[in-house]
């Protein structure tokens, strides 16, 4: 099932390249999710031959974005050309709506994955970035999120970050090395046996790509995804202890 998934996944990254160079316009996709964003990354490398292609989500370091795959002369304009709208909500502090309530309440509206971007949440507001026609849809029939009421604009600018999206936990920990069996050991809390038995199983992701390989190196920004345990980033490296183990800080996806 994954393998036909792949196939039609990258038949449609080629009818955009198709498109754009038979039309000689920008192409734009909908909002890929990490590990589609990783995917299509690669194979643009190797196959959109004079066209150039970026991925945007609205904002700098958005989760969900969408590519676009466009002629050399309409580079200038290209991130302006994106059709992402920023849909903003307001509603009372002590109203603690969540991005499960956001998106529960889009998703019960049949609105499709594919056409929300990322939902960030703050104190009393909370921040989406859709497509644009979505984002008529949405302003017009969402009042409520729950049992909340909420205002909705299509007008502000998008004014929170990174740091309202994503909370973490630091684990410190040592390891032998900064090898991926060592990482994941750490990080989940297992014995490097398990770990290596999760990783040949395919269990383990880098940076949002699945890999198999028990012995590949690290680097301090690497996200690793571990199938059960969760997300965690190699936050730091700082030095050697008297054993001469790795002392490295981990950042959990909480």
């Amino acid at each position: 099932m994954k393998e036909k998934s792949d196939k039609l996944f990258f038949a449609k990254l080629g009818d955009m390249v198709s498109q754009s160079e038979r039309n000689g316009i920008s192409v734009f996709s909908n909002f890929f999710d990490e590990r589609q964003c990783a995917e299509a990354e690669c194979w643009c490398r190797n196959n959109t031959g004079c066209l150039l292609y970026k991925f945007w989500g609205g904002y700098e370091d958005a989760s969900r974005r969408m590519l676009a795959v466009y002629p050399d002369y309409h580079e200038n304009d290209i991130i302006n050309d994106f059709p992402i709208k920023c849909i903003t909500f307001s509603y009372r502090k002590e109203d603690k709506l969540t991005h499960r309530d956001f998106l529960g309440t889009l998703m019960g509206l049949n609105f499709r994955r594919e056409i929300i971007g990322d939902i960030i949440t703050g104190e009393g507001i909370t921040q989406i970035f859709v497509t644009d026609i979505a984002g008529g849809l949405i302003s017009s029939v969402v009042s409520k999120v729950g049992r909340t009421g909420v205002k909705v604009s299509d007008s502000k600018p998008f004014e929170l970050s990174l740091s309202d999206a994503q909370k973490f936990r630091d684990i410190s920990c040592t390891v032998a090395s900064l090898r991926l069996d060592c990482i994941v050991a750490a990080a989940a809390n297992i014995s490097r046996e398990k770990a290596s038995s999760l990783i040949r199983g395919e269990k383990v992701d880098v940076n949002h790509l699945s890999v198999d390989s028990v012995s590949k190196e690290l680097k301090k920004g690497d996200i690793i995804s571990v199938r059960g345990c969760g997300r965690f980033v190699v936050s730091g490296v700082n030095g050697f202890t008297k054993k001469n183990r790795l002392r490295i800080i981990l950042k959990k996806y909480i």
